[in-house]
């Protein structure tokens, strides 16, 4: 599943070489994925140009002169700036542009393509009820509100609610880095170690950032991220060594969701 890695990645890609394009038809596969008709997404967009790109934890937000495109790959899916000479082999919507380009999007399993019109971004279910976005925040704010919140220390991570833009991917990571188990509840953490924790958002995260986002996701040109399977420290590392203290990694049930840890470097206490 992409997170604020490929997404913020992908925002900045689009923001770089789709604003001032101007979209000019409209070719939609799968109307389950959009929150209006076809014909009203169809006549809200075209005719529209481009003007910036956003996201807000796992959503692109593509803000147009007649209202916003919003796009959430889901479970994952790819996008790409091409032509209609050099379409990809399965796609779920094309975004035809008057210079001749095009934008296609598709799916692994599900997503959405959701469009609202100018001054209802703010209304919009899925994105308005989402938190800050994980790296945006100080850590003066990133305490105050884990310190809003009870339960589970992995849990309040990946409710988007709370702050948006951490899945399953690099999770993992992130609770090594800060040598916590994904038990611990949030009332049981000290004051250093909610520090250590969101220096570990920051640590488990701006590298993957930085180089495009993970191999297996792909950037709108068709080329993979270069955050690689080797850089990643334990998650879905099952049985490798620690990178710390050589103990095996293990993998243990958290919850509804698993969970990859080192027991002596993330004691359950």
């Amino acid at each position: 599943m992409p997170e604020i890695p490929e997404i913020a990645s992908r925002a900045k890609e689009i923001k770089r070489h789709l604003v001032g394009k101007v979209i000019s038809g409209v070719e939609l596969l799968q109307p389950k994925c959009l929150n209006v008709t076809i014909a009203q997404f169809s006549e809200g967009l075209i005719g529209a140009t481009i003007l910036d790109s956003f996201h807000q934890g796992k959503w692109i937000q593509m803000k147009t002169t007649s209202g916003w495109l919003l796009l959430n790959l889901g479970m994952g899916g790819d996008m790409l700036l091409t032509d209609r000479d050099h379409l990809p082999e399965k796609y779920v919507a094309i975004f035809d542009f008057s210079d001749g380009s095009c934008f296609t999007i598709r799916f692994w399993w599900f997503g959405y393509i959701h469009f609202c019109l100018p001054d209802y971004l703010k209304d919009h279910p899925m994105t308005s009820k989402l938190g800050p976005n994980i790296l945006d925040i100080s850590e003066v704010q990133f305490s105050s509100l884990l310190r809003e919140q009870k339960g589970k220390i992995k849990t309040l991570l990946l409710d988007q609610k709370i702050f948006a833009g951490i899945g399953n991917a690099y999770i993992h990571d992130i609770l090594f880095l800060a040598k916590l188990h994904p038990n611990r509840t949030v009332k049981s953490l000290q004051d250093y170690e909610i520090s250590r924790l969101y220096q570990a958002c920051l640590d488990g995260l701006i590298p993957s950032l930085e180089k495009g986002g993970a191999f297996y996701e792909k950037d709108i040109f068709g080329k993979n991220g270069g955050f690689t399977q080797d850089m990643i420290l334990i998650g879905y590392c099952e049985g490798s060594p620690c990178p710390v203290c050589k103990n095996p990694i293990l993998k243990i049930k958290t919850g509804s969701t698993s969970s990859f840890v080192c027991a002596h470097c993330q004691p359950e206490i």
